[in-house]
């Protein structure tokens, strides 16, 4: 009984899924063939740049600190030394609060990321819905993505070029 159960669970499964329609994209090749896209990324790189400048550069400072204050310590007064120290802890921090401030989870770059990236994800996914629901998938996956695990697939299945021609692109 068990085993007819079991075949029967099977075939109704087998049939479910073959009645299934599937895409792909390949997000990698629609994000590439999007000028805005290119432009946010460029834009991200530059402010990346430049903050991870200003973060160095306190870094350095502190570094210069600490080794004038190795080269005087020896003539230092223990109040003096202890001034020394707790302005170069100081610097160190301010460092580590920019970097935070900057590039943390929730940090400056994040938050530009989203601000110049999430339109341009929208206006896709709105897209990819749309051709999905137009030409009856039930699911379309990104082969470009790590999870997919595709190791082959039809280039008939692929709307990368629909959805970019929908896009305008």
């Amino acid at each position: 009984m068990k085993k007819i159960l079991v075949f029967f669970s099977f075939m109704l499964f087998a049939t479910c899924a073959m009645a299934q329609k599937y895409a792909l994209i390949d997000m990698e090749y629609i994000l590439k063939n999007i000028p805005a896209y290119e432009r946010a990324n460029e834009q991200l790189n530059q402010v990346s740049k430049r903050w991870q400048a200003e973060v160095e550069a306190l870094n350095t400072e502190a570094s210069t600190m600490y080794k004038n204050y190795q080269n005087e310590v020896v003539f230092l007064s223990q109040d003096q030394k202890q001034k020394k120290q707790e302005a170069i802890m100081q610097k160190e921090k301010e460092a580590a609060d920019l970097k935070k401030k900057y590039f943390g989870p929730d940090g400056e770059l994040f938050k530009k990321r989203e601000s110049l990236m999430a339109p341009i994800q929208d206006e896709i996914y709105n897209t990819v819905k749309e051709v999905a629901e137009l030409r009856g998938y039930q699911m379309v996956l990104d082969r470009a993505s790590d999870g997919a695990g595709i190791i082959f697939a039809s280039p008939r299945i692929d709307i990368s070029n629909e959805v970019l021609q929908k896009l305008g692109y």
